[in-house]
C-alpha cells in the first residue's frame, strides 16, 4: 500500500499555488482543486495519511508533477532537527546537512 502523508499533500498545494496562481482570489487551478479535495478528506476524517487507491486521477497526477520537481533526498518529512536534535531521527543528516 503506498500512502501519501499529509505534509506531502500541502507542498504540492503551495508548489500549485505558486505556479498557478487565482486570477481572482477565488477560482482555483484544476490542480489544486483536485488536491484541495483529497487535503479536506484528510482534515475532515482527522488523517494524516491516505491510500493511493483512494486519491482521485487528477489529484494523483497533480501530485506526481508536483514530486518530479522535488530534489533527490533521504528526508522522510519527520525531521527532528526543529526539535533540538543535532541528528535528524528520520534521515540521519545534521542541521546543516538538512
Amino acid at each position: 500500500m503506498a500512502a501519501f502523508h499529509i505534509t506531502d499533500i500541502e507542498a504540492a498545494i503551495n508548489h500549485w499555488r505558486a505556479r498557478a496562481p487565482s486570477p481572482d482570489g477565488i477560482t482555483l487551478a484544476p490542480q489544486l482543486a483536485a488536491l484541495a479535495e483529497v487535503y479536506a478528506r484528510l482534515i475532515y476524517g482527522h488523517r494524516d495519511e491516505i491510500d493511493e487507491r483512494e486519491v482521485p486521477a487528477p489529484a494523483l497526477q497533480a501530485w506526481a508533477a508536483w514530486y518530479e520537481t522535488t530534489p533527490d533526498t533521504p528526508c522522510i518529512a519527520i525531521c527532528s532537527t526543529s526539535q533540538g536534535d543535532d541528528w535528524c531521527k528520520g534521515c540521519g543528516r545534521s542541521f546543516e546537512e538538512v
